[in-house]
């Protein structure tokens, strides 16, 4: 006789021992977090499923195979047929055979084609909506944990529709959740500014981050962000970046894991750097191979509003390597790009491919430091600068290239020369006015 624990070993290697068991999607209450957009011709409705609900609604785990499917819903008010392509929504979609295929049973044909029908059964139906008819089902992405930014392309013969959403998933414990925004000012602190005003008093920032004393001064203070959550967010995730785990045991491991064996971990949590007597609000980051390399962004609420929006002052470095240091709070260190520059530019043509650009210029900030004569950050780590802070405007409404408007404030050294240029081409194709032209 067996003992229970080879018995249940034994069990694992035979056929049937897996399991396939979805449950009804209506018990399954993901679409409470759904988001609707909608306009004259259309309603579309999305949600992106956590690892636990996916598993669930398909009966397997296609979490661990880095699969997320996005359940939509489009609704065709118009009197015109339009595609869909899922491909706006992924580059890299999976067919639900596919994902079927992946998550196959050894040993266990029947199980595969009732897993298989049932996947296809969950598919989103069509390809072209026609006028007057709504259609529901699920587009099989790769996996975004804590934000996912849905892009929902709809094509017809007489013009394009776009919907972008970013949306929550829950599972991720990200460390802009840790920061209730709106405890961080009174109403009566805020200042409401016009687009002079709004200059001045961003001239007026603080020039850097600072150890959590405030008695050293860190790196530069080199960035602006003029808009809501919703249009920030959107501008952010919708152009590659990730959120930020807070920290932990477990997400301080998975760095170090990443850094040791070269593995990509695109939420890693960030050293904390200080503004205003506050570590940062929200920190953002695009992962390269490992850990040691990556884009992040740490960004603070301010009092200032301009048009209603908030202002958001933000320092953006890039991490190029680690190294061992005692001038941090920690044993390990991220080495930065000392191009600081070269990561405020990156920034904006990311917003810039994501058409989440509205309007942008340039503000004195930290002050010059030339290549040869560079400053330092808390880590010992030099950089150069212009001593400007990109100020970028942020919207969830899709803007072309020639819509974005322009702050004539500063201009870097490089493009001075040809501001008369620029502004007057600007001036004379723009469909709208442009700020503060010369």
């Amino acid at each position: 006789m067996l003992s229970g624990k080879w018995s249940s070993l034994l069990a694992c290697f035979w056929p049937g021992c897996a399991s396939f068991r979805p449950v009804v999607m209506a018990e399954v209450p993901f679409k409470d977090r759904a988001i609707t957009q909608a306009d004259d011709n259309f309603r579309v409705t999305v949600v992106a499923l956590s690892p636990e609900e996916s598993e669930k609604v398909f009966g397997v785990d296609v979490a661990a195979r880095d699969v997320q499917p996005v359940w939509m819903e489009i609704e065709n008010k118009g009197e015109d047929s339009y595609w869909i392509f899922p491909s706006r929504t992924d580059p890299d979609y999976y067919s639900s055979a596919e994902v079927a295929y992946m998550n196959r049973f050894r040993w266990s044909p029947s199980k595969n084609n009732r897993m298989r029908a049932h996947f296809e059964s969950m598919d989103f139906p069509v390809a072209i909506i026609p006028p007057g008819k709504t259609f529901s089902g699920f587009i099989h992405t790769k996996l975004d944990p804590g934000l996912k930014y849905v892009n929902v392309s709809l094509f017809g013969f007489k013009g394009s529709k776009r919907f972008h959403f970013v949306v929550k998933v829950p599972g991720l414990k990200a460390d802009y959740q840790e920061v209730n925004r709106d405890a961080l000012y009174s109403p009566e602190e805020y200042i409401d500014c016009d687009e002079e005003q709004l200059r001045a008093e961003i001239e007026k920032l603080p020039c850097c981050t600072t150890n959590k004393s405030g008695t050293r001064k860190g790196d530069p203070l080199n960035l602006v962000v003029i808009g809501d959550v919703v249009d920030f967010m959107t501008a952010l995730i919708g152009s590659g970046w990730d959120v930020t785990e807070g920290m932990s045991l477990s997400s301080i491991w998975r760095t170090v894991g990443s850094s040791l064996f070269g593995k990509r971990y695109r939420h890693s949590p960030v050293s904390s750097l200080y503004v205003f007597g506050r570590r940062q609000d929200a920190a953002f980051q695009r992962a390269r191979r490992t850990v040691d390399e990556r884009n992040h962004l740490r960004v603070w609420l301010t009092r200032l509003r301009f048009n209603g929006l908030p202002v958001w002052i933000g320092q953006i470095s890039r991490d190029i390597g680690v190294k061992f240091t005692l001038k941090t709070g920690s044993v390990v260190t991220h080495v930065i790009d000392p191009d600081v520059d070269n990561d405020r530019y990156y920034l904006m043509q990311n917003f810039v491919d994501a058409q989440g650009l509205a309007s942008f210029g340039y503000v004195k900030g930290v002050g010059a430091a030339p290549f040869d004569e560079p400053r330092h950050n808390l880590g010992g780590d030099p950089y150069f600068t212009d001593g400007l802070r990109a100020v970028l405007h942020c919207t969830d409404l899709p803007v072309e290239f020639s819509g974005i408007q322009i702050f004539n404030w500063d201009w870097p050294p490089r493009a001075e020369p040809y501001v008369d240029s620029i502004m007057r081409s600007r001036s004379e194709h723009s469909p709208g006015k442009n700020s503060n032209q010369r």
